[in-house]
């Protein structure tokens, strides 16, 4: 696996040096960009190459729940706040973690680790299946054997018909990557492959194997356009 390009923002220089030093000390990190002004992270972002932002949500020129609707699923984030309250709403992104200041050593490992499990989910994504970790282990899915996806918080239930597998991922980078495959979201819980419909009733769906998961009405426009 290639390095994580991470970028450091934060309007604080204690922390941009301290979170800077923490990134330096992880063997598959980068730091490629750091800057106590948020308007300059974008502009390096649009012009440079970058994986990972280590996001301040408290900043006074642009804040980073902004920050990340303006970047969008571009890249993914890691959020750094004095403010645990901030924590759902930076998860309805796509948020590897969040770290509450001050942030010990101990606990920004864990994130990293967190984030390197989420890229190699996504590099080991190939046109007929994919690797993913659960339960401690490395799984080979095949698209064509998934019914669907849930997701649960910050992780998602991968069903097939005879076994499940719970990642950490959001459904929403699933939903990016598999869009081009037979599959397609229908909920905002769930995504189902269209190759395994069985019928289709009003509000609901019929799985091969008999599951029913609900059509959420914001998204059976799109899904019905797809089936097409």
């Amino acid at each position: 696996m290639n390095k994580i390009k991470c970028i450091v923002v934060d309007d604080e220089p204690l922390a941009i040096s301290l979170l800077g030093s923490y990134v330096q000390k992880i063997p598959f990190f980068e730091l490629v960009f750091s800057s106590e002004n948020p308007i300059e992270a974008l502009d390096y972002i649009q012009n440079n190459e970058a994986d990972l932002v280590f996001l301040d949500i408290q900043m006074p020129e642009l804040t980073g729940i902004n920050f990340m609707k303006i970047v969008g699923d571009k890249l993914k984030y890691i959020l750094t706040t004095a403010y645990s309250e901030y924590a759902l709403e930076g998860y309805e992104h796509n948020i590897v973690d969040y770290l509450l200041k001050p942030v010990s050593f101990e606990r920004f490992y864990k994130s990293a680790l967190k984030a390197q499990e989420r890229f190699s989910f996504n590099e080991d994504k190939t046109d007929s299946h994919f690797f993913v970790k659960s339960s401690g282990q490395q799984h080979r899915i095949n698209f064509e054997d998934i019914l669907y996806i849930e997701s649960i918080k910050d992780y998602v239930n991968i069903k097939t018909a005879n076994q499940e597998y719970i990642v950490l991922d959001t459904l929403k980078s699933l939903e990016q990557q598999l869009s081009e495959f037979s599959f397609a979201r229908i909920h905002k819980s769930f995504m189902i492959n269209l190759d395994q419909i069985k019928s289709i009733a009003a509000k609901k769906i019929i799985l091969s194997s008999d599951h029913e998961i609900p059509i959420g009405d914001s998204y059976r426009t799109n899904f019905l356009s797809k089936l097409k």
